[in-house]
């Protein structure tokens, strides 16, 4: 008998054999079985023995290439998964050498479970990135031109999922994402530029965004939104056309509010119902990226203007006449204050009957009329030094009459309330009266040299200045040199006074000289003496008056006759004294019948 396994399975198998095959000899013995029958079985024994093992070997053969043939394939598919998932740190316990197959299956089997499992879950995860990169690239091309060489790279997911692959897929894939991101916030701004522009405008953005594609208005809600080229050169053409629209009617309302401006200014239209328009007219101080109010520049606003321009263009037919007389009016208010002759053209008379005759369309005569207001506003522009100097004049004239008026007041040194500060303005008024001739050169020499600039005379109220100012120095001179024969002349009647109160004694009663009157121009004054009654210029007087601009105007330009002749007071001629007596003034006056008038 062949012995099997280990040393005491060998010895309890031959212990059992030998105990059984001495039972058995024990039997033949006493059966009395002859040797050949006893060989014959025991032979016969052995063989069936050695069938017994033989076909264990065989099976235990079997179950070994079996074995051998499932690790191999275990290692295959642990090596395939290793390389699939890029797994380079795996020992495979099959290098050791002494390790029996059961052993080896049982080590190999748990490490394919873990990279089936890691391997199932790299397919999740590459089928999730796939799903992504796929539907990123459709929304991106549209779904129309999404590219081979990205669909056969990801159709080659299963032979490479090593965490290499994974990572470039991934880089792949925020690529995508952030164009993604990029594209929608292009297609963000502009359906906002649409969708502001179409609100000015007063346009369906709905319908404007959905020509372009459907899944940019808020009804696609279902789809995602399309970023594709085709959207976003749509879009930016959409824009293009909207804003062409936009500058068109921006203009156009412009055109209209210009108009509306023009309209209101000759209308004289009120400020609450110029409010009413103050949407549309705020546009001439906005840019064209400032005008951002909802429905201002709709077709029903612009139509709106339109309307009002029309309805104020035939009420302003009907209104012109009024307004040329008002601009005309306008005109020679203007010409009054700066002392310019008005343009005769532009009459009132001629101007109605110009309008009446049709010989003239109001519009024009109105725009000449205007032209008119802004020529004279800037001729009194360049004569405002002029004119300031004139009302230094003329101011210096009027205290000069006051001077004169005060020095006739044989009161004005009396001790009274007040008296201070009169004597304080005459001091004053003298001062002033002083520079009247540096006054009136400096103001000749100024208008000179304006007229040599501009060429034509300096006119005040129609008459040249250079001609006033040359005249009252004239007036002047002759004024002053009748002071100094009035003098002499006052010198002469005190002498012959002095004399008749020498011989008769006695002074004329102030009572009867203050009632006597003679008719040759002079007349009593309240003292008792006689003074030259004032009287106007003319040829052959003794006394000129002095003229001034205004007096001089009043004289040259009916226009103006209401304005106020400024002559100086009365002259100061040296009062007469209470003592003169009638005689001395009848010979006074009558051999002096040419006697200065006070100017």
């Amino acid at each position: 008998m062949l012995a099997i396994g280990s040393p005491n399975y060998s010895v309890r198998t031959s212990t059992s054999c030998n105990a059984l095959l001495r039972e058995l000899q024990q039997i033949w013995s006493d059966i009395g079985e002859s040797e050949a029958e006893k060989d014959r079985i025991l032979m016969e024994l052995e063989r069936e023995c050695l069938e017994v093992y033989r076909r264990k070997v065989e099976e235990a053969a079997n179950a070994k290439a079996r074995l051998h043939q499932a690790v191999a394939a275990k290692e295959a598919e642990l090596a395939t998964l290793m390389a699939a998932l890029g797994e380079l740190n795996i020992h495979s316990p099959t290098e050791k050498r002494s390790t029996s197959l059961k052993e080896k299956l049982a080590s190999i089997a748990p490490l394919v479970e873990d990279l089936r499992t890691k391997k199932e879950e790299r397919m999740k995860q590459f089928a999730d990135i796939k799903a992504q990169i796929e539907k990123i690239s459709g929304e991106i091309s549209g779904y129309d031109h999404l590219s081979n060489s990205l669909i056969n790279s990801l159709s080659l997911e299963e032979e490479d999922l090593s965490l290499r692959r994974i990572t470039e897929c991934q880089t792949h894939l925020r690529t995508l994402q952030k164009e993604k991101s990029d594209r929608l916030n292009r297609v963000l701004e502009y359906v906002n530029e649409v969708h502001s522009i179409c609100g000015v405008l007063g346009l369906d953005f709905g319908q404007t965004v959905s020509d372009v594609h459907p899944s940019l208005h808020g009804t696609a809600m279902g789809h995602s939104t399309n970023i594709s080229n085709s959207t976003l050169e749509g879009l930016e053409h959409a824009i293009v056309k909207l804003k062409a629209e936009r500058k068109i009617r921006i203009q156009k309302l412009k055109d209209i509010v210009v108009s509306l401006f023009e309209l209101w200014n000759l209308m004289d239209s009120p400020i609450q119902y110029k409010n009413s328009f103050s949407k549309i007219t705020s546009i001439l101080r906005l840019s064209e990226s400032e005008i951002t109010e909802p429905g201002v520049l709709s077709t029903e606003v612009i139509e709106q203007a339109s309307t009002e321009v029309e309805r104020l263009t035939k009420l302003k037919a009907t209104r012109m006449k009024e307004l040329v007389l008002k601009k005309r009016s306008e005109l020679e208010e203007i010409c009054k204050m700066t002392h310019i002759e008005p343009d005769t053209s532009t009459a009132a008379e001629k101007s109605n009957a110009m309008i009446d005759s049709g010989l003239v369309d109001p519009s024009e005569l109105l725009a000449n009329i205007e032209a008119q207001i802004v020529k004279v506003k800037d001729e009194a522009l360049s004569r405002k030094d002029i004119m300031d100097r004139i009302d230094r004049w003329l101011y210096a004239c009027e205290e000069e009459k006051w001077l004169e008026e005060y020095n006739q007041d044989d009161n004005r040194y009396n001790a009274g309330r007040g008296a201070h500060i009169i004597l304080k303005r005459a001091e004053r008024a003298r001062v002033t009266v002083s520079k009247i001739p540096a006054i009136v050169d400096n103001l000749i020499n100024r208008t000179l040299a304006w007229e040599e600039e501009k060429k034509i005379f300096f006119l005040y109220d129609g008459v040249r200045l250079v001609s006033i100012l040359d005249d009252y120095k004239l007036t002047r001179v002759q004024r002053e040199e009748e002071k100094k024969r009035y003098r002499d002349q006052k010198k002469m009647q005190d002498l012959l006074l002095t004399e008749k109160e020498a011989i008769y004694g006695s002074k004329p009663s102030p009572r009867k000289s203050n009632s006597f009157r003679k008719p040759n121009g002079c007349r009593a004054n309240g003292n008792g003496s006689m003074t030259p009654t004032p009287r106007r210029n003319s040829i052959g007087s003794g006394t000129p008056e002095l003229l001034t601009p205004r007096s001089y105007s009043s004289r040259q330009n009916g226009h103006f006759r209401e304005m106020r002749r400024l002559s100086t007071a009365p002259l100061n001629f040296v009062a007469i004294s209470k003592e003169d007596t009638m005689s001395s003034y009848t010979s006074v006056c009558g051999s002096e019948p040419g006697s200065p008038p006070q100017g």
